[in-house]
């Protein structure tokens, strides 16, 4: 592909029409973070593969230039950077200086090396969205702030998730998307066995 080709590509995959279609995405991202489990569907974003939709969407509406994120290997292509770079802004950084981690659940291997805040500032997490091939609501229960009862949602593991509510109020938080679907995982979430 030229250099003419890939700045073409990078300029297109935005919102169509920015101020309506960023307010409901962003009212998503907010109810599907504050009702674990649930599962949406979004739309926005037409960014380059590996990227979905639904990461897209939430690239668009969560991150900009004051808030860094890492590629994970699974996501960190020179496609992916230059779409990032002129849609988003957000400056990319080594994994512990993210404020956002993108890439597979394989790709973000280990886990615990993403910031978890600190007692006097909890905020100052890293929020994870991982792409996964599919969403769907199996797998282990899910208790805790803003679920009625138990909700499911299949997960790549359970032990991280166990591990990261332990952390409490520490921890990072999550968000799952595949395609134009979106789940979301806050660390407040207590994952049960399957």
């Amino acid at each position: 592909m030229t250099a003419q080709a890939f700045a073409q590509q990078a300029l297109t995959g935005g919102f169509a029409e920015p101020a309506s279609q960023s307010a409901r995405a962003f009212r998503m991202a907010l109810a599907v973070l504050s009702q674990p489990g649930t599962i949406r569907q979004v739309e926005g974003a037409a960014p380059p593969a590996p990227l979905s939709v639904a990461a897209g969407t939430l690239l668009l509406v969560l991150a900009d230039r004051s808030t860094p994120l890492w590629l994970a290997p699974s996501h960190d292509t020179r496609e992916l950077r230059d779409w990032i770079a002129f849609h988003v802004g957000a400056p990319l950084v080594a994994p512990a200086n993210a404020m956002f981690i993108l890439g597979t659940w394989a790709a973000l291997q280990p886990v615990d090396r993403f910031p978890i805040g600190r007692p006097d500032y909890p905020d100052r997490s890293a929020t994870l969205i991982v792409e996964t091939t599919a969403l769907n609501a199996d797998g282990p229960g899910l208790r805790g702030p803003g679920i009625r009862g138990t909700a499911r949602l299949a997960l790549p593991e359970i032990a991280a998730f166990r591990e990261n509510r332990r952390l409490f109020p520490l921890g990072f938080d999550c968000f799952f998307t595949a395609g134009d679907r979106i789940a979301g995982l806050p660390r407040s979430t207590i994952v049960e066995a399957a």
